[in-house]
């Protein structure tokens, strides 16, 4: 029989958070390996921007169509077994990229994407609220944080990974190469690139499985008030009730499409303005996110609450969103000012700005999570599912940003989506999660 998380097993929280933690770095992996793909597949495919950016949106809206599906097999399962049913479809769409790394045929790309986004949307749905129940409310957003400083950490090194197994001499396979050779000879060089994919991918499977094995014998205790429901008819519309959360899902929608368009667009971009290294950019990104989980796991609560930290978060991502528009594609001052003494390679200052956000939208997650779920009691899984639900952000935003760089032919202007985005989080940051009610009564 599952043990049952209560109030006299919670202050024991450390080896749940550890299970929980390495979670949190697979789907790092997984998600951030998404920005090193998609100019990978630009070139392999031989697509458009618009169409590269759709590796976002197969990945994403799997969150938005399989998220009540997947917390109706969580309530069913319950957190434990969920969370390897999570892995072992994943594992799947790992898999699914051997024939279509070995086909090159972009729609089966797509589908093994779909496939990776619902492994873990049901792992995000059952993760989440469990690392926000599993300690004191006011430090929750402190423990997803951490979960967050782990998966961060994942997304600064999985372009490292790809970079170093897949786009070795990647210069061959600029477009400027490509056009210079046969059709035949194009044809076998873009066969070779994509053929790179077959033995990364073999790996994840491998990874995915013994993961899943591991969490099916991992001591991993059962929430209070999901233990024995069985469905939730009914539950979505009593979970409505609450603006705090329907509020917090846009927010998130919000924030996911800038995270995403942040860590997933860099590579694109820099590659536009002829940075070298702009397979690792994602890397940028990543690392000022896990500075800013540092700040947040060394300041929640202790000097920082969770409220603060998403109006600071908010106001930030508006400063740095000014800083992509307006600072120059030429001038690298501003990197070589915050890390070129390091031997960093310096990249353009709007690409900085990019990379910036990365730090502004750090502690939003952990914010709004709490703040959401407070007071949901036994909807906490309902409202989880909506809340990942949000998630459709990471599918439209950069595919809107997409066709307004294609349509317009300017990337950088282009990223004015994002100012919209971050007002709505700089909004419920302030007010939208004070309301309990939709009226006064």
């Amino acid at each position: 029989m599952e043990k049952v998380l209560t109030q006299q097993s919670r202050p024991s929280t450390l080896g749940p958070m550890l299970i929980i933690g390495t979670l949190f770095f697979i789907f790092g992996f997984v998600t951030w390996l998404n920005g090193a793909l998609i100019p990978f597949l630009q070139i392999v495919c031989e697509l458009n921007e618009f169409q590269a950016l759709l590796v976002t949106f197969a990945f994403y809206i799997a969150y938005t169509v399989m998220a009540l599906p997947m917390s109706l097999l969580l309530n069913i399962l319950g957190y434990k077994k969920g969370m390897v049913a999570g892995l072992l479809i994943m594992a799947v769409g790992a898999l699914l990229f051997i024939p279509a790394a070995q086909s090159a045929w972009y729609p089966l790309f797509l589908a093994a994407l779909f496939l990776l986004g619902s492994g873990l949307t049901i792992l995000q749905t059952a993760t989440n609220p469990y690392i926000v129940c599993i300690g004191p409310h006011e430090s929750a957003a402190m423990r997803i944080s951490i979960m967050g400083l782990v998966n961060k950490a994942a997304g600064i090194i999985v372009p490292l990974v790809f970079a170093a197994l897949v786009l070795s001499d990647i210069a061959q396979f600029s477009a400027e190469a490509l056009a210079a050779l046969s059709e035949a000879e194009r044809q076998v060089q873009l066969a070779e690139l994509s053929a790179r994919l077959v033995l990364p991918y073999l790996y994840m499977t491998a990874a995915l499985l013994v993961l899943a094995v591991f969490i099916w014998f991992a001591p991993l205790p059962e929430l209070p008030q999901q233990a024995g429901e069985k469905g939730t008819k009914g539950q979505v519309k009593a979970a409505l009730a609450y603006p705090q959360l329907v509020l917090g899902v846009v927010a998130l929608f919000c924030y996911v499409g800038v995270e995403v368009i942040a860590g997933d667009t860099i590579g694109l971009y820099g590659s536009q303005l002829g940075v070298s290294h702009f397979g690792i950019l994602t890397s940028y990104t990543m690392s000022f996110m896990v500075l800013g989980y540092i700040l947040g796991v060394a300041l929640i609560p202790r000097l920082l609450s969770q409220t603060l930290a998403l109006q600071l978060s908010a106001i930030f991502g508006i400063v740095f969103s000014l800083g992509v528009l307006l600072a120059s594609r030429d001038s690298n001052t501003l990197s070589a000012l915050l890390f070129g003494w390091a031997g960093v390679p310096l990249v353009p200052d709007t690409v900085l700005f990019v990379a910036l956000l990365g730090l502004a939208n750090a502690l939003v997650w952990p914010a709004v999570w709490p703040l959401a779920l407070q007071g949901l009691g036994r909807l906490t899984a309902t409202g989880s599912a909506m809340l990942i639900m949000g998630i459709a952000g990471g599918a439209v935003l950069p595919l809107l940003y997409g066709y307004l760089a294609e349509s317009s032919g300017n990337s950088q202007g282009a990223y004015w989506i994002l100012l919209p985005c971050y007002a709505f989080i700089l909004f419920y940051a302030f007010k939208g999660h004070k309301l309990t009610a939709w009226r006064r009564q």
